[in-house]
Parts: C-alpha cells; sequence; structure tokens
C-alpha cells in the first residue's frame, strides 16, 4: 500500500461511477470519521460531439460511448487519488433512473470491480446522489428541504435522513432542465441547453414578452412548464424571423418567468415544511441537479430562502451536474448506515425517492 493510501487508512475511500446519462464518469472520496467529505478524484468524460449532430442524446451511442471509454476512466480516478482498487472501502455506481443500456454499463463495471477486490457494492440512485451531494461540500446533514432540478426531474422532497425522503411536488409535464432544452432547440441555440439560454439572457430584455407564470398562486404544489414552453414558441412565431436581440429578449422573459414560478413553488413548500424541524433548528433549504448551476435562479431561490428564514446550500456548478464524485459521496454515506448491496440489485430506469408518494397526473416517469 502506498504512503498515500497509509495516511487514508481511518477514512472510508469509495469509488464511484456514474453512467446514467452522456457523461462517463468515475472519482474516488474520503469520508472522514467526523462525516466530512474529501474529492480525491473526479474525472468525467462528456459525449457532447457524438449527440449534438442528433439535438439530443441518443441512448445507444450513449451506452457504447460508456463501454468504450469507462475501464479507463475508472483507472485515471484511482491514479489520481494515489491509490489502488485494494485500498477503497467499496464500489458504487448509479443504478437508475437514467438510460438503461448507459445503467447497465455502470452498474455491471461496478459490480465486477467489487467483485474482484472483495469489496461491498452499492448501488446508488442518482437522485439521491443528488440530494446529500451537500453533504460533501458543505458538511449539511439531514433533515434538510431539497429542490431538486434536472433535465429529468423538478422535485420539492423532505430530506429526512440517508435513504428516507418524502417527496412535496412534483412536475406535472415536462421537467425544468427539459424545459430549457426545448426552449434552447426552439430558438436554434446550442447544447446543452440550459447554460445557452442562461448565456442569451444575459443580453435580453425580460419585460419585452409577457410570457405566462405557471401554477402561479395555486394550493396544489406541483410544478409545470409545458405550457411556458408552448408560449414561448408562439412568440417567437409572431416575431419570426428571429434576430439575435429577439432570442435573447425570449430568453430573459423564459428565465424570469421559470423564476417566478419557481419561487412560488418553492415558498409554498417552506411555509408547509417549516414546522418540521427541530425547534430552534436552523432550516435549510438545498438545491441540486443540473439546472441548479443557473445563477439567476439561484438569485431568486436566494430571495425565497431568506424571506421565509432559511439557509441556503447549492453544491458548486461541477457538482451541480452528473459527476463520479456525488455518486461515490451517496455510496460512503450508505455504507456507513450499513445498506449494502448484494450483486443480483437491479439497474432501474424509474427509481423514485419516495416511493409512497401519490402519483401526480401528468407527471408519468418523472413521478
Amino acid at each position: 500500500m502506498s504512503a498515500h493510501a497509509n495516511n487514508l487508512m481511518k477514512t472510508i475511500l469509495v469509488l464511484g461511477i456514474e453512467t446514467s446519462c452522456d457523461e462517463t464518469a468515475a472519482a474516488v472520496v474520503a469520508r472522514g470519521s467526523d462525516g466530512k467529505g474529501r474529492i480525491l478524484s473526479n474525472i468525467v468524460r462528456s459525449q457532447f460531439d457524438e449527440h449534438k449532430v442528433y439535438g439530443g442524446v441518443v441512448p445507444e451511442i450513449a451506452a457504447r460511448a460508456h463501454t468504450e471509454c469507462l475501464d479507463r476512466i475508472v483507472a485515471a480516478s484511482l491514479a489520481e487519488a494515489g491509490i489502488s482498487l485494494a485500498d477503497v472501502s467499496a464500489v458504487a455506481a448509479a443504478s437508475g433512473p437514467g438510460l438503461i443500456g448507459g445503467l447497465i454499463v455502470g452498474a455491471i463495471t461496478g459490480k465486477a470491480l467489487a467483485l474482484a477486490g472483495g469489496k461491498p457494492f452499492l448501488a446508488v440512485n442518482h437522485l439521491e446522489a443528488h440530494a446529500l451531494t451537500v453533504g460533501l461540500t458543505d458538511a449539511l446533514q439531514p433533515p434538510y428541504l431539497m429542490l431538486l432540478v434536472s433535465g429529468g426531474h423538478t422535485q420539492l422532497l423532505f430530506v429526512e435522513s440517508v435513504g428516507v425522503y418524502r417527496r412535496l411536488a412534483t412536475t406535472i409535464d415536462d421537467a425544468l432542465g427539459e424545459a430549457f432544452d426545448k426552449t434552447a432547440k426552439l430558438l436554434g441555440l446550442g447544447m446543452p441547453g440550459g447554460p445557452a439560454v442562461e448565456g442569451a439572457a444575459a443580453s435580453g430584455n425580460a419585460a419585452r414578452f409577457d410570457l405566462p407564470r405557471p401554477m402561479l398562486g395555486r394550493a396544489e404544489p406541483h410544478f409545470s412548464f409545458a405550457g411556458l414552453k408552448t408560449a414561448v414558441r408562439h412568440a417567437a412565431a409572431k416575431v419570426a424571423p428571429l434576430s439575435h436581440q429577439d432570442v435573447a429578449d425570449l430568453c430573459a422573459a423564459f428565465q424570469a418567468a421559470v423564476g417566478a414560478s419557481v419561487a412560488d413553488r418553492v415558498a409554498l413548500a417552506m411555509q408547509t415544511v417549516s414546522d418540521w424541524f427541530p425547534e430552534g433548528a436552523r432550516k435549510p433549504f438545498v438545491v441540486a441537479g443540473g439546472v441548479a448551476a443557473n445563477k439567476a435562479l439561484k438569485a431568486v431561490l436566494a430571495g425565497v430562502a431568506e424571506d421565509h428564514e432559511f439557509s441556503l446550500h447549492v453544491p458548486p456548478p461541477a457538482l451541480c451536474t452528473d459527476n463520479g464524485a456525488m455518486i461515490a459521496w451517496a455510496g460512503a454515506e450508505r455504507l456507513v448506515n450499513g445498506l449494502t448491496d448484494d450483486f443480483a440489485a437491479p439497474v432501474r430506469p424509474r427509481w423514485p425517492l419516495d416511493p409512497t408518494a401519490q402519483p401526480a397526473q401528468g407527471a408519468g416517469v418523472k413521478a
């Protein structure tokens, strides 16, 4: 064992593998006995070039790309961490939700490594990994209120403890990341859609187009973005052909409408859960998932949190998007709680964090 590995003997070291969509990623994280974490390596290989010609992720291409490079990504993550497979405490792999081909590649690789090294295996829920990332970045432990905003999910959840989540709300149509991507495509912007819309909005006039604020003021807690996306399409058609300024103004108006709608939904959730926290305890509010990297949305939610006496916690942008460190950290948290898996653990294209939540009409796979 290396001297570096010897220095880490009092910590838990977890190798994490992420292949749920179009990033091939592996990382090693260390979790100390005090519950604090450190990232020893975090390597992400984007498949952007493979998919950009199609305007979106092609599942078969994604799975093949994972197969072609995952072994090298894992080897590089171990090397960067300065350890070998023998030094890790466990191997974690994203096992759902996501594209089944990619999940199979990652889970089989993770199981093979765990079996070869005689290590525990952890089948990690990709959404749980997003939910727990603040433990790695901010040393924040549950309970807390969380807004999960990604390409496939938009949910408000109360995180009670590792493995215990209560869903308060979900989208009844498009996820927020999906709405950003579709808006970007509609306006002729590139992939990924979220950063493209945010970039264009920076020079736009949000007041030029009067777009709806979906679900604003509704007692029902859920989200909806399909109508907003349609409103953008109609507004764009009225001023076509679109100039650069037209696109910027539409993006700014779309982003402002999103901020108002999400803020309203979050405020409702904060009112609901405020007395669920221990008396006198601080009330953390966590924003996780790829859309959490949006600076405009973060600014709006900071105001909502302050108004309702919640503390806002958002991981850095590189840990909001898909990565291996979040899988490794979720694996470490599950390991210390005795939540390991056997080698028969399935991959699950659908895997809700709260399986007891009542279905929301129209939510479908985003439930």
